[in-house]
């Protein structure tokens, strides 16, 4: 759940609404949410025009500064709106905003990054009678249902229960009604306030970029989908002390309900994680990285949503602390024909391999025969720099020294994503606009997501081993 706030039985840290609050239902027919995405639209559009009026007599910069402040306001206008509307729309600016910076302008970026809001609970009545729709009474009679929500987002939310008959304790993760079938309407509405907000280059195709985003909608509002995803990394990673992944109870789960057990953890950013000493933060970061690479390049299975909310920490009195995996609705297969050009283009950008990192290039698409010397060169130095944390002390492009004489890396103090946020606008400003493939749309979501993840632990290790254990598997 990419919005989702957590409990504060759950992390300690934030405060849920009482069960008799929040909201007493949402608009989930179709003719009532077409009504207030219309209203949206028009309320935009409508400040869009009255903004070029007041402004067309007026200097540049003037101009500049109204703009943003009416795209901020608009954006805080949107994300009140949309948080009380719930369903995809907000979700699909939050994904847009992951990756919109491969090829959208910075202002579009920033505009979706801040259509984050914390979206408010359904109250206990409404919830109530949603479960009533999902399970049979005799199902829901075995359960102690806690009214208070665990967590809430913009798809559905999360309540602790009980299985009165063992004790045992697992969480419902509910989907709110007709989320599902509001996700077509819901992203021509985006793609129609983008448009109207003129953040979108009147040249650029976003079809492949919202066909991406609606399978993953589609395949996260399928909560079967996500219980086989489930027990699948169960699977995977069975035996691995490292990780918890928790169990399904398939007599409580459906297509838009998910019932797994209750796993008992601190989130990354808690006090008590974060006072831990620098051996153990490290050696859940290495266990993260490596996770990740496993995915990628040895399963090609990856859980693409990496909110750090849907990670948790166990803490063992022994050292041993394990990472508890959460959430495998935007669990996405990766097929080779796609990631063995991948796993190349990554080896050529590490070991300064031109050639090979160019030939995987273009076998992917990123560049092409007819794109000009200057681009090609733009985009090799831009993939050469997104694997700082993993070259060697004595390489040439550690001029500022990042990594240390033993290889570490200091994932917290460093300004790598912002110089590679700059190196993206270079290219998307300088050259003609190109959606990436497909494919990487979600990963580098991902990417991003573990950058997040290990600069939260404040881990410093090296980290270029564990890249090399898969990468030396390579054909």
């Amino acid at each position: 759940m990419d919005d989702k706030k957590s409990a504060k039985k759950q992390s300690g840290n934030a405060q849920q609404p009482k069960p008799d609050e929040g909201l007493k239902k949402i608009k989930s027919s179709m003719f009532s949410r077409g009504l207030s995405i219309a209203k949206i639209t028009l309320q935009t559009g409508a400040s869009v025009a009255q903004h070029g009026v007041t402004t067309v007599l007026k200097s540049k910069e003037f101009k500049e500064a109204n703009w943003k402040k009416l795209l901020e306001t608009q954006a805080s206008n949107l994300s009140v709106e949309l948080g009380q509307l719930k369903g995809s729309l907000m979700k699909a600016g939050q994904m847009l905003s992951m990756y919109g910076e491969h090829f959208l302008p910075p202002e579009a970026n920033e505009f979706l990054k801040s259509l984050q809001s914390d979206s408010p609970a359904l109250n206990w009545a409404a919830i109530d009678k949603r479960l009533k729709e999902l399970l049979p009474p005799e199902k829901l009679e075995l359960l102690e249902i806690e009214k208070e929500a665990l967590a809430s987002a913009s798809m559905g939310q999360v309540h602790r229960a009980r299985i009165k008959a063992t004790g045992e304790l697992i969480v419902l993760k509910i989907q709110y009604p007709n989320v599902d079938k509001a996700i077509d309407s819901d992203l021509r509405a985006m793609k129609t306030m983008l448009s109207t907000l003129k953040l979108i280059p009147k040249d650029f195709n976003t079809d492949s970029l919202f066909a991406e985003i609606r399978e993953m909608l589609v395949q996260e509002t399928d909560y079967l989908q996500e219980a086989d995803a489930t027990e699948d990394y169960h699977r995977r990673l069975d035996g691995d002390r490292r990780f918890v992944v928790p169990k399904v109870y398939r007599e409580f789960s459906g297509a838009k309900i998910l019932a797994t057990s209750f796993e008992r953890g601190l989130r990354a950013d808690d006090p008590v994680i974060q006072s831990l000493a620098q051996e153990r933060r490290n050696r859940l970061a290495g266990n993260f990285l490596d996770l990740y690479f496993k995915e990628i390049f040895e399963w090609g299975v990856v859980q693409t949503d990496p909110h750090s909310g849907n990670y948790r920490i166990r803490i063992d009195p022994q050292g041993h602390d394990q990472l508890i995996l959460l959430d495998f609705g935007a669990t996405r297969i990766y097929d080779k024909t796609f990631l063995q050009p991948y796993r190349r283009m990554v080896k050529g950008s590490l070991f300064n391999d031109q050639k090979m990192f160019m030939d995987a290039a273009m076998e992917l698409g990123f560049v092409r025969p007819t794109d000009s010397p200057e681009l090609k060169a733009v985009f090799e130095s831009f993939c050469y720099e997104t694997v700082e944390p993993f070259i060697e002390h004595s390489d040439p492009r550690n001029t500022l020294g990042v990594i240390d004489s033993q290889g570490n890396y200091d994932w917290k103090n460093t300004d790598l994503p912002q110089r590679l946020s700059k190196k993206v606008f270079q290219i998307a400003r300088q050259f003609s606009l190109r959606a990436p493939p497909r494919e990487i749309i979600f990963l580098d979501r991902k990417t991003g997501g573990v950058f997040i993840f290990l600069s939260i632990l404040k881990a410093k290790f090296r980290g270029r081993d564990i890249l090399l254990k898969y990468l030396n598997k390579m054909d």
